[in-house]
């Protein structure tokens, strides 16, 4: 995909990989950049750098995320390029004490954040986009949607079913001119990052910055590839856990022994 001249939203756009982006398809000569976030001040913040639109959205809810592309479609034109980033990171347990002991309410949260936001906006946009012949949707998942999150359930189950909404979305619509694009990086120098600890099995093979990951997707998006990783390792990773299922997942208990012994 061409990304000069797309009308653009970016979710989770006031900090981290969100405000990278944003700042990234303003340097690649987006037309315009939407800016949303439940931080509606940080979203502005962001969106006033680069010219652009900054929205207070909370994603869980879809008429909010309605309301926004109706405005920024009616004020801009037409979206071609929704990075759907939002993201929220819950559930930590690093001792594991009990790998379903998250509460009900942080289940819910991280399924409305994590997937249902990515559900909502394509719900909207799709039909918009195959009427128009394409358009385009990158999702920020993770490295754990592939793989798995030691320490959250919620993270890790979440980010699975996000990568298969986005398979299913690229597959029905292909024929339609729809393309779209799963961004599953490791560890990220971003707020959330801080907030589960830098030090985690996340960060194993290096925490990038969300500039790194930024330019990871835009080149992923012009290659129009599925599959964006901006931690080459974890294609290996993918690989072995096909290969052998059984020792991948004792391999990764022996990994979660030592973190927990750590602890």
């Amino acid at each position: 995909m061409e990304i000069a001249g797309q009308v653009a939203i970016v979710t989770g756009g006031a900090q981290g990989i969100g405000a990278a982006l944003a700042r990234h398809l303003h340097k690649a000569g987006a037309a315009h950049v939407c800016v949303c976030d439940l931080d509606g001040d940080g979203a502005k913040t962001v969106a006033a750098e680069i010219g652009g639109t900054g929205m207070q959205v909370d994603v869980r809810d879809a008429g909010q995320i309605g309301a926004m592309i109706d405005e920024i479609e009616a004020t801009q034109g037409p979206v071609g390029l929704m990075c759907s980033n939002a993201g929220i990171a819950n559930g930590f347990d690093p001792a594991v004490t009990n790998a379903a002991g998250a509460s009900a309410a942080e289940w819910q949260m991280a399924w409305e954040v994590n997937v249902m936001a990515h559900v909502h906006a394509a719900n909207i946009l799709a039909p918009r986009m195959i009427a128009r012949g394409g358009g385009y949707f990158l999702h920020t998942v993770s490295a754990a949607g592939l793989l798995s999150q030691i320490g959250s359930a919620t993270y890790s189950t979440t980010k699975h079913a996000a990568v298969g909404f986005a398979e299913n979305l690229a597959i029905s619509h292909r024929d339609e001119g729809i393309r779209v694009s799963i961004l599953c990086p490791q560890g990220v120098a971003t707020p959330m990052l801080s907030g589960i600890g830098g030090d985690g099995p996340q960060a194993g093979d290096g925490v990038l910055s969300a500039e790194a990951v930024a330019e990871a997707a835009l080149d992923g998006i012009r290659d129009e590839q599925f599959l964006i990783l901006p931690h080459p390792q974890v294609q290996a990773y993918m690989e072995a856990k096909v290969a052998n299922y059984n020792r991948w997942i004792g391999g990764m208990a022996k990994f979660q022994r030592g973190f927990r012994a750590a602890k």
